[in-house]
């Protein structure tokens, strides 16, 4: 394990275009292991990450977005066999601090009702409507191109425009969310392998816009979906501080986002690479689904979810001290020889597919999870409608048994940054 234990998983560009040999090392060598560079607990095992993620009490997600960077504002690590007051006192200077991602029970149990009331299976379906309406809109210029980057030039338009929708952003202002949150060319930012310094609120347009819509709606409501927004309760029934819904409301806007645009182009990515399987799909729709789901297996957009260990444990066998930061690698749980047959190999038809992880578990679960399987869906089928055949273009990324990919470097997200494709339309 020496030439493992000499990469820096969070800082070696090396491991950014394949993390997975890194991944498959630190399984065999233990589900369950300390990397030695920053002292985290690395869990690599499918029913051991299960396990971390379904007990909120034991593990906090107070540094679910950060793990060890910057660092816990006091020394935590032993500390005590209990270190839940210390997580308490300093929870507030930790950044990302005000999003519902790193909030812990009770609160978190609130806030993410909150977050489905925003987006309730009324809402959900009112939203697909629009994407199979928006769907030609976006497409239509990509393929009179001939193709391109069909992140640039679909899928990063593509998902701000639904997200956008589905909070209800008033059309007048939507060219503008799109000038301003276009991240589809996503060079870093949060987790970034470069460890630039992050900043404590990075969603300032987002709130400054959903503050005024919010605002607006309490004093005139209008019966639209940020009115509906606005009038949003507690479970206790009690009425939301104004910026409470808008960080529900950004957080959502921002991370649907971006993992459904990672989505969508690994998908692209797979079809472009094999025309049988292509070809397969455009016959077989209903396979569609399961294709989805052993794309998120196979390439999980999020790489990995911290916790800081509350109190001693064990996962796995292994002790994991009170203050201990923890690391569950989403992509190498779903790659689990013990849950997954053959787990390096693409299989459409794989049974248990959608036991992955890709969208976490237990209390912090991606809520969107419904919404980036139907953005990709319906994607997919009118990308397959359109086209008789896509190629990977290979001025961009080099003959078959040759290829080239850029990845996001960041230790957090795995995805393309770009994906240049050629298709040919149907006539």
């Amino acid at each position: 394990m020496t030439e493992l234990d000499q990469l820096d998983f969070f800082s070696d560009r090396s491991l950014v275009a394949d993390p997975y040999p890194y991944m498959e090392a630190m399984r065999q060598g233990c589900p369950v292991r300390r990397e030695p560079h920053h002292n985290v607990m690395v869990v690599t095992g499918y029913d051991e990450a299960v396990t971390v993620f379904g007990d909120s009490a034991t593990f906090s997600s107070c540094t679910a977005v950060t793990g060890p960077f910057p660092g816990f504002p006091v020394p935590i690590e032993g500390q005590g066999d209990d270190v839940s007051e210390l997580i308490e006192e300093y929870r507030d200077q930790l950044p990302f601090s005000d999003q519902v991602t790193v909030m812990d029970p009770p609160k978190h149990t609130a806030h993410r009702a909150l977050l489905m009331g925003l987006i309730t299976p009324k809402r959900l379906k009112e939203n697909e409507e629009f994407m199979w309406r928006h769907a030609d809109t976006v497409l239509e210029p990509y393929l009179a191109a001939g193709g391109g980057d069909f992140i640039k030039g679909f899928a990063g338009p593509f998902t701000l425009a639904i997200i956008a929708d589905l909070l209800g952003v008033p059309e007048e202002d939507r060219a503008e969310f799109a000038r301003k949150m276009d991240h589809s060319q996503g060079e870093g930012g949060v987790g970034s392998t470069s460890n630039e310094a992050m900043s404590h609120s990075p969603l300032e347009y987002l709130y400054e816009k959903f503050s005024a819509y919010i605002e607006d709606r309490r004093r005139e409501p209008r019966g639209d979906a940020l009115t509906e927004m606005a009038s949003a309760s507690f479970p206790d029934g009690s009425t939301p501080e104004v910026m409470d819904v808008v960080r529900i409301a950004a957080n959502l806007y921002t991370a649907g986002q971006e993992t459904t645009v990672r989505l969508l182009s690994t998908s692209l990515k797979m079809l472009a690479e094999d025309p049988d399987l292509q070809n397969l799909l455009r016959k077989e729709r209903d396979r569609i689904p399961n294709f989805i789901e052993e794309a998120l297996r196979i390439e999980s957009p999020v790489k990995g979810d911290f916790r800081l260990a509350r109190r001693n444990t064990t996962v796995g066998g292994v002790d994991v001290p009170a203050g201990t930061t923890v690391m569950v690698m989403n992509g190498a749980a779903n790659r689990d020889p013990r849950q997954f047959e053959d787990p390096q190999r693409f299989d459409i038809a794989r049974p248990n597919a959608r036991r992955h992880i890709a969208f976490g578990r237990g209390a912090h679960s991606c809520p969107g999870a419904p919404l980036a399987r139907a953005e990709t869906r319906v994607s997919l089928e009118r990308i397959l409608d359109r086209t008789t055949d896509i190629r990977l273009s290979e001025e961009h990324h080099g003959p078959a048994g040759a290829r080239r990919f850029n990845y996001v470097p960041t230790f957090i997200l795995r995805g393309l940054t770009d994906l240049h494709l050629e298709v040919t339309v149907t006539p």
